[in-house]
């Protein structure tokens, strides 16, 4: 006959105490607290400001670090495709000592997953006159860095009043 199994009072006694102590622990657990959308859009708004800062400085290589390596840019006679598509075209704009013109997030929006968001409004010529509006979408590609997918600029019209 066998005898029945018996374990040391000791071995209960350790995993009683690494039973509670998980359960301790995963009480205790800290979690990383989720962003806000008034923070998200705040970032993506920070994030625009830092890109047409680009322009005031006349820095091309920094404004290339805005641009997702898929980004499509609705510039020029047909849309651009890629990084450095966009890079090459937008240089032009970056050649001469004063910026040609300067631009500002007014409206920012971000899906509630938190990943894509749209930012748009006006652009100034260097007098501070309205000379057209831009529309950007934005991808959160790590942590707390935004690059856009998406850009389009349009021209404001200088119509008559009725």
């Amino acid at each position: 006959m066998k005898r029945p199994l018996q374990v040391p009072l000791w071995h209960a006694n350790v995993a009683a105490w690494a039973l509670g102590l998980a359960a301790l622990m995963q009480g205790c657990a800290v979690t990383a607290p989720k962003t806000t959308m008034s923070e998200l859009q705040q970032q993506v708004a920070d994030t625009e400001r830092a890109f047409a800062k680009t322009m005031a400085d006349r820095d091309l290589a920094a404004f290339g670090r805005f641009l997702s390596e898929e980004t499509v840019f609705f510039s020029g006679p047909t849309p651009l495709h890629g990084k450095q598509a966009v890079i090459d075209w937008w240089s032009r704009f970056y050649s001469k000592p004063q910026a040609p013109f300067s631009w500002a997030p007014k409206e920012v929006e971000v899906l509630a997953s938190g990943t894509l968001a749209l930012s748009s409004g006006p652009v100034h010529d260097p007098a501070g006159k309205l000379v057209g509006t831009f529309t950007s979408i934005w991808r959160l590609e790590a942590p707390n860095t935004w690059r856009i997918v998406f850009d389009k600029g349009n021209d404001v019209c200088d119509c008559p009043k009725p």
